[in-house]
Formats: structure tokens, C-alpha cells, sequence
């Protein structure tokens, strides 16, 4: 998720002043990172409801704001049609930068 999201953000920001870069790949490659967090908070709302684990609040916290964060960037797309690549690019770190900071919050 952390690295995958940063190689789309950066990617997206890369195709923003370099066109070669802007090809279905990058979409597909932000499709995949992006459909990877949703299945993350999905296997931990079922691990933490079915198995009857605690859980640290900071990890449904982070996973409801990388959620609603997916949520947010998917619906801006066409509002922000023309500035696609850097809404993408931004979100894409954005969303590493919530993993980096969850596992980092979490080894304290």
C-alpha cells in the first residue's frame, strides 16, 4: 500500500510535465494500489468483527481516512479533469504518507 500509492503519486506527477508517461498503465497501476486499500480495511473489519480482536484506534482511524480519502479523490475526477494528473499524483502521496504514518504510530 505505502510503496504502491507512492509510485502512482509519482508517476501521475511525473506524466503531469512529462506526456510520454500518460498512458492506461498509470491508471491501471492507480486502480490496483487504490483497490488495495479498500481490500485492506475490509480483511481488518473482518478480522477485528470476526475473530474478536482489539485493535489500537489509530488503525481504524487511518483506515477510515485512507477509505474516505479513495472515496474522495475517485469522485473529484471529473470536476478536476483538467488537472487529473496532479490530483492523482497528490493523493496517491497523500495516501502513502497516512500508511507511512499508521505503521509509524504503530512501533510506538
Amino acid at each position: 500500500m505505502i510503496i504502491g500509492n507512492g509510485m502512482a503519486g509519482l508517476w501521475a506527477l511525473g506524466a503531469l510535465r512529462l506526456p510520454g508517461l500518460r498512458t492506461r498503465s498509470l491508471w491501471w497501476f492507480t486502480a490496483v494500489v487504490e483497490t488495495a486499500i479498500v481490500v485492506q480495511v475490509a480483511l481488518g473489519i473482518g478480522l477485528v468483527s470476526g475473530q474478536h480482536l482489539k485493535v489500537a484506534k489509530f488503525h481504524v482511524f487511518y483506515g477510515a481516512i485512507a477509505l474516505v480519502a479513495v472515496g474522495l479523490i475517485y469522485s473529484y475526477r471529473d470536476r478536476l479533469r483538467h488537472r487529473l494528473y496532479l490530483l492523482y499524483g497528490l493523493g496517491g502521496l497523500f495516501l502513502m504518507g497516512l500508511g507511512i504514518r499508521a505503521v509509524l504510530v504503530g512501533r510506538s
